[in-house]
């Protein structure tokens, strides 16, 4: 689980989740207002401004939130990567790996507990570093981040 909170985590949109199954919780005042605020439609960084609280205050306070299940991940409105990010990450590792460079790419998400066409857009940058890792040769390696680091300026902005 700690991976959902992993990276740039400003642009996340979390809402909360009612289970029958709930039983008894005990919520500190900084989780109480932070629940308060996930309304599935404000990102954590919208929050961490209205709550006037930095983000790696927020990121362990929902990660608390997340463990207790009481709010989720609102798929619908997290920002994923495009096909076309992922049609240049998969040109630029393959000129660093050959014709392996798409089953890499599939391995690594998949080990990231992710998949391919709802690819959290803020785990980009962590994508691109893990996959730099399995390149062996070092000018590759540089090479493939040089032109991924200018790909994810591009999502970023």
């Amino acid at each position: 689980m700690g991976d959902t909170f992993s990276g740039d985590i400003s642009k996340l949109i979390l809402k909360r989740t009612v289970r029958a199954d709930m039983g008894e919780v005990s919520l500190d005042s900084r989780m109480l207002h932070v629940l308060m605020e996930l309304d599935g439609r404000k990102t954590l960084g919208q929050i961490s401004q209205s709550l006037d609280m930095n983000m790696k205050t927020l990121r362990e306070t929902v990660n608390r939130i997340y463990q207790m299940r009481l709010c989720e991940t609102s798929l619908d409105s997290m920002p994923v990567l495009d096909q076309q990010f992922l049609n240049d990450l998969s040109a630029e590792l393959s000129k660093a790996m050959g014709p392996i460079a798409d089953v890499v790419i599939e391995d690594e998400i998949a080990d990231m507990g992710e998949k391919q066409e709802r690819f959290p857009a803020h785990r980009a940058a962590e994508l691109v570093d893990v996959l730099a890792r399995q390149i062996l040769r070092e000018e590759r390696k540089v090479a493939f981040q040089q032109s991924m680091v200018k790909k994810l300026r591009e999502i970023i902005l």
